[in-house]
């Protein structure tokens, strides 16, 4: 197992781009680090905020969340670097759209295509790109879509729907399935619930059957683990051929054990990946083989199920 080298399916540009994105700007996530979070920022206040860090509580705080996409690495270079450290071959990293649902009725996570671009130009093969969707701006998202595809190289889209209060199978986010299946990408999307206040009922992973059943040679990832409808999560992977999931957004151990022993069953294998969606590289990967797991279950969750989704070499 030395030589495996793992893939995270689920990162954004603030991983590795200093000031690219403040999380003390907006209430959504505010609310979060006094609540989701609180364990990792005890008192109220990410990295990013004014005078931090101040008092040994928040020097203490900044050490460990440095590497994380709160207090992200330097430079792209400094990432690659930890990459190889601890053991990453790839990094995805998507051109977000997320919603202000209730409090600003504007965009809160807006990456573009182009800073995306940069940071896999700037990786050298090291990065994967993913594109992003926004269901109130359908043609334009489309057209983004298909340029990152066919200039930039990018390899699937991610999609944020329940920040847009949609459920995975509202008409508006059916252009976006049928432009992957033409293009012959992947699509992948949070589903459970939300950790900022955004509206969580929209996040029942078993409304993709419907849209499995409209598109039943569309590769889907439900991101997110589908907490807290985890049955539901793991009937729809386990039934449908072309839907996966992965485990980013939570520390591996605090997995559920229901999460855990369908992965690493014959049921979930093959079908579940691994993700830190910024919460740390080393903190991911080190939790995660430290859980008691077949080797093989490590091989495939780590590297070989997103080689599939993704269709990497």
């Amino acid at each position: 197992m030395n030589d495996l080298r793992a893939i995270d399916i689920m990162n954004y540009p603030s991983q590795c781009v200093p000031g690219i994105f403040d999380y003390n700007e907006w209430d959504e996530f505010r609310q979060m680090a006094n609540t989701t979070f609180k364990t990792m920022f005890p008192t109220g206040r990410f990295p990013t905020a004014p005078d931090f860090p101040q008092g040994p509580v928040e020097e203490k705080v900044y050490k460990y969340t440095y590497g994380t996409a709160f207090n992200p690495y330097k430079t792209v270079d400094e990432m690659i670097q930890a990459m190889d450290t601890l053991g990453y071959d790839k990094i995805c990293i998507s051109a977000a759209k997320m919603w202000s649902y209730r409090r600003h009725f504007k965009l809160i996570f807006d990456y573009t295509i182009d800073q995306v671009y940069d940071l896999v130009q700037q990786a050298g093969g090291r990065i994967v790109g993913a594109a992003g969707y926004n269901p109130f701006r359908i043609e334009e998202s489309l057209a983004e879509i298909e340029k990152a595809v066919k200039e930039y190289g990018f390899k699937f889209v991610y999609f944020h729907p329940i920040t847009f209060g949609f459920s995975v199978n509202d008409k508006r986010c059916y252009p976006l399935y049928a432009k992957c299946n033409e293009l012959e990408i992947p699509v992948s999307m949070q589903v459970g619930h939300s950790a900022e206040p955004l509206p969580s009922w929209k996040g029942h992973p078993m409304d993709i059957d419907e849209v499995v059943l409209d598109f039943p040679n569309l590769k889907i990832n439900l991101s997110h683990t589908g907490w807290p409808w985890i049955d539901e999560w793991c009937s729809v992977i386990w039934k449908h051929p072309n839907v996966y999931g992965d485990i980013s957004a939570y520390m591996p151990k605090g997995l559920d054990p229901a999460i855990l022993r369908f992965m690493n069953g014959s049921r979930g294998r093959h079908k579940i990946m691994f993700g830190s969606n910024g919460l740390g590289l080393e903190a991911c990967i080190k939790q995660f083989q430290a859980l008691d797991l077949k080797e093989e279950t490590i091989r495939r969750v780590l590297s070989e199920n997103a080689r599939d989704f993704l269709a990497l070499k």
